[in-house]
């Protein structure tokens, strides 16, 4: 059975560019599913014991830029404050991230990494970023530049879809 894509049928009335961007949708979208799932296996066999959930390491990724309060990293993320608050509660019993006084509002506090949350981003990174390296060097090259040509795109795409692109 073909890793690749099956065709999909185009909704009624899907004409033209759209159907053409449709069927790109479509592919990326796949494309993409596979390669998180692959990040996440792949992780695992290097570090058996990481256990932090993508939704976490996201959180984790987001503070690391500066401390933020729960409300504001769920509207960042795009989650309920309560979905965040459980999150954020887990990194606290893991000592990820600790909560600092907010300066402006002695009522709240910030969500601010430790240094073990630090850490532990880096070595999350670190392992990515080699598991990426070595699969792209078993890339024909011309397949590697390929990939690495699409790079901009890519994140023209994703500032859109998460509506930051600044061509907007």
């Amino acid at each position: 059975m073909s890793s690749q894509p099956q065709p999909v049928p185009n909704p009624p009335g899907a004409e033209g560019a759209g159907t053409d961007a449709l069927a790109g949708a479509q592919q990326l979208t796949d494309v993409i599913t596979r390669l998180r799932r692959a990040l996440r296996s792949s992780i695992r066999s290097e570090f058996p014991w990481e256990a932090l959930p993508m939704a976490q390491v996201e959180l984790l990724q987001t503070l690391a830029a500066s401390p933020l309060r729960v409300g504001e990293l769920a509207a960042r993320q795009r989650l309920a404050p309560n979905t965040v608050s459980g999150l954020i509660s887990k990194l606290l019993d893991a000592g990820l991230v600790d909560r600092q006084p907010d300066p402006g509002d002695r009522r709240t506090a910030r969500i601010a990494l430790t240094e073990a949350g630090h850490q532990q981003l880096r070595d999350w990174q670190s392992a990515h970023e080699r598991r990426l390296a070595a699969a792209l060097a078993g890339l024909s090259p011309v397949d590697r530049e390929a990939v690495m040509r699409a790079l901009p795109g890519l994140d023209l795409l994703a500032r859109s879809l998460a509506g930051t692109d600044p061509t907007r």
